[in-house]
């Protein structure tokens, strides 16, 4: 079985049209089935929090993930983490002073 070169291609179509880097795909899409309910959640939420339905439900993964590979860490300080992050991708730093 060869490895997936989608993501290659891609990026190979998008030099050559001068396609902003930002506009890659991220991940392969995948087709799941949920549950409405869990559908319907993730509809409401989502909007309160600015996020598609897909992301949204890709952050609830994210944020279980991280509570089961961490179940020492408080979930607020994991959120906290999880948002340095992303402030930090995006350029969004400023310096500690200790003290």
């Amino acid at each position: 079985m060869r490895p997936f070169s989608g993501l290659k291609r891609v990026q190979k179509v998008a030099s050559s049209r001068k396609v902003h880097p930002h506009f890659l795909p991220e991940a392969v899409a995948v087709a799941l089935k949920l549950s409405d309910s869990l559908v319907e959640d993730a509809k409401v939420v989502g909007a309160a929090e600015h996020r598609s339905v897909s992301k949204q439900i890709e952050y609830w993964a994210r944020i279980g993930k991280a509570v089961l590979e961490n179940p020492d860490v408080p979930l607020q300080v994991i959120q906290d983490t999880m948002l340095s992050l992303e402030e930090a991708k995006a350029g969004q730093l400023a310096p500690y002073a200790f003290g």
